[in-house]
This record gives C-alpha cells, structure tokens and sequence, in this order.
C-alpha cells in the first residue's frame, strides 16, 4: 500500500513538473509565435516570457520579422534574340500584425516569390535589347519589386527591394561583344594616330616653309652687303686715286675677291683640286662673269 502512494505521489509530482514547464515558453525578439488550441489558431505570442496552457496550447510556428534575402536567378531571351541569366536578389519580411496570415495563407513563401519573379522578368526583359538589359537593371528591379508587393502583401509579406545583382550573356555574346568594343577602340586610335600623322606632317611643312624663306631672306641680305661693299670700295679708291675711272676699280676689286675666294677654298679641309683658266683672256672672262651676277644680285634685291 505505502509503495502505491509513493508512485502516485511521483507521478503527481512529474505532472505537476511537466505542466509547469510546459506552461512558459520565450519568444526571441524581432520574432512571433503562432499558438494553436486542439489545432485552432489562438493567438500570437509576441517577444519575452508566454504563458499556454500545458498539453492544450502549442507553439506551431516561429515567425521572423527581420528582412531576408532570396536570390532568383532567371533564363530569359531579349529582343534581339539573346539568351542571358538575369539574377535578381529579392528582400522580404513579414509584416508585423501579419504573421498568422504569412504561416496559414501560403505553403511556400519561396517557391511563390521565385515564380513572381520569373513571370515578372520573363514579361520585361523580352521587350529590351541586350545593351538596355544592362542600361536599365534599376527598371527592371523596381517592376519586380512593384509586382511582388502587390501580390505577396494579401500573404502578409512586404517587399523592401529587389535588386538585379548580375546580368550574364552566354560565353560566345560576352566573346562577342568585347570584340566589338576591341574593334571600336581600335578606330579610335587608328583616326586619333593618322590625325597625329596629318597634324605632323602639316607642322614639317611649315617649318620647311618658314625655313626657306628666311634661308631665301638670308641670301638677299647677303648679296646685298657684297654689293654695298664694292660699291663704297669703288667709291673709295676713285677718292683717294685720282684718274682712275669705275670700271677699272671695280675689275681690281672683283679680281681681289676672286683671287681671295680661290685661297680660302685652297685652305679649306677636304678641299680638292680646281683647274681654273689663268690666261689673260680668261681672267676677262672671269671678270665680265663676276660683274654680271653682282649686277643681276643688285638688281634681284631692288
């Protein structure tokens, strides 16, 4: 006998134990509990320390309020017949006051936000060609986002954002289009090299130009100096030397100034033989060609 009422006792005690522990249970924060009551939603718990009634009421589900993240990633064709991958980042949460309806309305928060993605970027991205794919990725994030707070919002869930994190072409569209870039880069270089070339070219010229003139400019200016000089020569020796007439001085003079021009040339280094005329009739010759090119060199200045 006294062995059954300890057994009583300690079952008793078990059930008493057991429904005090099951009678309190915590609620993490930024978190819910959804309770039921012999499968009927009762309530929802919010953050710290609950009270149900042991054996009766029980914790289904533990709802998180805080933003996650999904990343979708979509096949799709652009209009201009390119097959990318467009990977779209999708945040949610559920909203507070919504958990009940974010745990009964829908079985598989995932699996529904990823098939509204897809129909969402499978209806745009058609509609664009590839450049505009990557041009306007913000379009594209906010019609999803649109779209799915319309639709997700009867579920209890908001959509904060959604971002297009990385558009991928095949690998022979990526080969392709960086081809065409190297192409256009080399155009540019190619039309900015040849303008170089041109403006190179233009800029010799002018040198050239500039160059010759004042060559041309230098030889004038020489030509007259040697005339001046023979003439102040002449003018000179007529002076100081009387019955002498100009033609006579200027033969003397002009006659000084070759035989000077033949020593200097005999001087100069790497000078080389010179088999000139030296017979009276010759030194005329020389004297009426001499005459005549300071003649021709004054008349040129003038």
């Amino acid at each position: 006998m006294g062995m059954i009422v300890a057994v009583l006792i300690a079952f008793v005690g078990f059930l008493i134990i057991a429904m005090l522990l099951g009678s309190f249970f915590t609620v993490k924060q930024q978190s819910r509990a959804i309770v039921e009551r012999f499968g009927r939603y009762v309530r929802t718990a919010n953050p710290g320390l609950n009270i149900k009634i042991p054996f009766i009421d029980h914790v289904v589900q533990r709802v998180s309020l805080r933003v996650q993240q999904l990343l979708v990633e979509v096949e799709t064709k652009t209009q201009d017949n390119v097959f990318v991958k467009v990977s779209i980042a999708v945040q949610y949460r559920v909203v507070e006051g919504s958990e009940a309806d974010s745990y009964y309305k829908l079985q598989d928060h995932v699996d529904q936000i990823s098939s509204y993605v897809l129909d969402v970027v499978r209806a745009k991205v058609p509609k664009m060609v590839l450049d505009e794919v990557f041009e306007k990725k913000d379009d594209i994030g906010s019609a999803v986002k649109s779209e799915l707070d319309v639709s997700m919002k009867i579920y209890g869930f908001e959509i904060p954002n959604a971002l297009v994190t990385d558009v991928n072409p095949a690998d022979n569209v990526k080969a392709a289009m960086n081809e065409i870039q190297t192409q256009q880069r080399l155009q540019v270089a190619a039309a900015a090299k040849g303008e170089a070339n041109k403006i190179l070219v233009v800029k010799n010229a002018e040198a050239e130009a500039e160059s010759k003139r004042l060559q041309g400019e230098g030889i004038a200016k020489q030509r007259r100096a040697i005339v001046d000089g023979l003439r102040e020569s002449i003018a000179a020796f007529t002076d100081k030397i009387g019955g002498v007439n100009e033609h006579e001085v200027l033969n003397l003079v002009l006659m000084t100034q070759y035989f000077d021009t033949l020593k200097e040339v005999g001087m100069s280094a790497g000078s080389k033989v010179i088999l000139i005329p030296h017979a009276p009739g010759g030194m005329s010759d020389v004297s009426e060609q001499l005459r005549a090119a300071i003649v021709t060199g004054n008349e040129a200045v003038k």
